[in-house]
């Protein structure tokens, strides 16, 4: 049996080949669907809106803050390689906190590709993504539970690296992945970031 098989176009004088692989130990098996027409990607030329990879961090210890600068929250940078530069990443995660006073806010951010344009307006407060407020006085077990999402458009090709990053109204102390009290009744949390490349 031949080695490749050749199909010609109707017209153009195009064609296309399917070429076996170099040896036996290679077999491979290609299975096309029965119930509709489709059309075969490949991996170089992905469709808009495909994912063609996807990293991730989990941080499960616990940690404080107690700055009202804003701090790379250890254990969640993501690092990834864009392998066009016309493709975006899907930024994605959420962060568990608690706080040791009601009465200030708990701000996020991330650092990385054009993540600094994913702020509100600048004014009279903090420019963050998000920020959340606790009512510990009521309940000190409680943590807030914070969504990250994020669509960037980088431009590169380059590595980027995304870093959460937390601040603390008045330099109160926030608590990572645990309430302000620890007590044998209290969770214990775990964070996770995940980026996604997406075709462009």
């Amino acid at each position: 049996m031949t080695g490749k098989i050749k199909l010609n176009a109707t017209s153009g004088g195009g064609s296309v080949s399917f070429q076996a692989p170099s040896s036996t130990g290679d077999d491979r098996i290609i299975t096309l669907p029965t119930t509709a027409d489709g059309t075969v990607l490949t991996t170089t030329n992905p469709k808009a809106g495909n994912i063609i990879q996807v990293v991730s961090a989990t941080r499960t210890d616990t940690g404080s803050v107690n700055s009202s600068s804003f701090t790379n929250l250890s254990g969640l940078a993501v690092t990834i390689t864009p392998s066009s530069s016309s493709n975006k990443i899907l930024l994605s995660g959420y962060i568990h906190v608690g706080i040791n006073d009601a009465r200030y806010q708990i701000f996020f951010r991330f650092t990385g590709g054009n993540t600094a344009n994913y702020v509100g307006d600048s004014g009279t407060g903090i420019q963050c993504a998000t920020a959340i407020k606790l009512d510990v006085d009521n309940n000190s077990f409680m943590q807030g539970n914070v969504p990250l999402l994020f669509l960037d458009s980088p431009s590169t090709t380059s590595a980027i690296t995304y870093q959460p990053q937390i601040a603390v109204a008045q330099s109160q102390t926030a608590y990572i992945n645990r309430p302000y009290t620890s007590h044998s009744d209290a969770g214990l949390t775990a964070s996770t970031i995940t980026a996604m490349e997406v075709a462009g």
